[in-house]
């Protein structure tokens, strides 16, 4: 049977309108956050848990590739169909179903948008701390499935520590629910976690039971600028050190601050070698002051020339406007941005920054270094220009060595962004041949066809 057939089931299964199959509708689903692109045969919008299921067993039955996907804001290519098959996007899933005020847990659907979860939470006095840059338009489903992390996890942790429980379609088309709200649950293997971080590879997840806190009531926020790029990477661990655990704790290097100013004009000095922005929040006025007006005193201490600390919500807003700034400024240096995550010890933060950029210089490309300073996960961001392939050839030969940067001192190649296809070369230098034979193991129990989201992770 030709793709005809499959697809036609699939038409019959869930109706014409939730299987898209024309050339213009297809190159909507064959892209993600990066550069990378190609066509799935079809893409599919189911609206439900079973007709997940439904469109999974038919991909079995014909052995059809499926790539699970939320709103393709990945930064690793891991929804990119480089296989053909299926797109399955759970964006129409976005029902809240269930919000447990006593227990702190909400019952979502994988297509709901994270920052219409944390809106909604937030207006019952409850708070989902998880909040990756693209917590605007990227999904549940998608945060778990790449263990989505954010400026506050540095406090709070990353999207898997907010998981107690998913309902997954298994490659076969079978439904598996994991987890439950009881705090303590170590009842048999912990396959919730098996899961979070994925990528799509074992089975899609269509639903998750996730941990909500109280909603912190007081925020405070301050800008410090630095001269010296080591003096601000002393000065993180010297907050730490001093038992203040900051909400978030930002760095921006000199490149970033250059572009952010030369893209938005919002007055940052020229003539430093990083900021850190810090924030702190608690329930509780007065001691969410002291650990700011703390941390700008260390930041004085340890060679900052200037602290600022925001005296309202609007300067709060405006402190925040150049980090959140990085990412689009970037675009007026080059036409392409390769924006990778490496994750270092906090203590070697300076010793990778100095050697990436030392890697920009060898190759003549500029690499801009931002990142969550506090957790050590930097983002150093290759600027250069696609359509020429001298450049490309660059890119790749410095994306292995920023990798060997990560590793050399003691680091990883990913805290938040995933592996996809981009980091797969690098994981065996990463993590050893039988831990990846361990997990092939696992994968080939689980997707004996490989249908699930082929070629990514391993």
């Amino acid at each position: 049977m030709g793709n005809e057939a499959w697809i036609a089931r699939l038409q019959e299964t869930l109706g014409p309108n939730k299987v898209l199959t024309s050339v213009e509708d297809r190159i909507a689903y064959s892209y993600d956050g990066t550069f990378a692109q190609d066509l799935p045969d079809v893409a599919v919008l189911p609206e439900s848990t079973e007709e997940v299921a439904a469109v999974v067993r038919i991909a079995a039955e014909h052995r059809v590739p499926v790539v699970p996907r939320g709103m393709a804001s990945g930064l690793a290519a891991a929804s990119v169909p480089f296989s053909g098959g299926i797109a399955l996007s759970l964006t129409r899933m976005t029902r809240i179903l269930e919000l447990d005020a006593e227990n702190r847990t909400v019952w979502v659907e994988a297509g709901v948008v994270t920052a219409d979860l944390q809106a909604y939470v937030e207006a019952r006095g409850l708070f989902y701390p998880p909040d990756p840059s693209s917590n605007k338009h990227s999904t549940i489903g998608g945060n778990i499935a790449c263990n989505a992390g954010g400026p506050r996890c540095l406090k709070y942790g990353v999207t898997g520590d907010y998981v107690m429980g998913l309902t997954v379609v298994l490659p076969d088309g079978e439904v598996l629910r994991t987890g439950g709200k009881a705090i303590k649950n170590v009842v048999g293997y912990d396959l919730t976690s098996l899961f979070v971080g994925s990528e799509g590879t074992l089975g899609v997840i269509t639903e998750a039971l996730l941990k909500l806190i109280a909603k912190p009531n007081f925020v405070s926020t301050a800008l410090a600028e630095f001269p010296s790029l080591d003096d601000a990477s002393r000065t993180v661990n010297a907050i730490l050190a001093a038992g203040i655990v900051p909400a978030t704790l930002e760095l921006m290097d000199e490149t970033a601050i250059a572009c952010i100013e030369e893209a938005m004009k919002l007055g940052l000095p020229l003539d430093v070698e990083a900021m850190l922005i810090i924030e702190t929040d608690g329930s509780d006025e007065d001691t969410v002051r002291r650990e700011i007006e703390a941390a700008a005193r260390i930041c004085r201490e340890n060679g900052a020339r200037s602290v600022r600390v925001a005296r309202d919500e609007a300067e709060r807003a405006q402190l925040w406007r150049a980090r959140r700034s990085v990412s689009p400024s970037l675009a007026r240096k080059a036409p392409n941005k390769l924006g990778e995550d490496i994750t270092v010890p906090r203590s070697a933060i300076p010793e990778a920054v100095r050697r990436i950029k030392a890697i920009s210089a060898r190759y003549g490309l500029p690499i801009v270094v931002f990142g969550h300073a506090g957790d050590g996960n930097l983002h150093p961001n290759i600027l250069f220009d696609r359509r020429d392939p001298t450049q490309w050839e660059k890119v790749e030969a410095m994306v292995g060595e920023i990798f060997d940067v990560a590793l050399d001192l003691g680091g990883t190649l990913s805290g938040e962004h995933g592996i996809g296809t981009f980091k797969k070369p690098y994981m065996e230098k990463a993590l050893g041949r039988l831990s990846l034979d361990v997990q092939w193991r696992i994968k080939r129990a689980l997707d004996p066809w490989n249908i699930m989201n082929p070629g990514k992770v391993l």
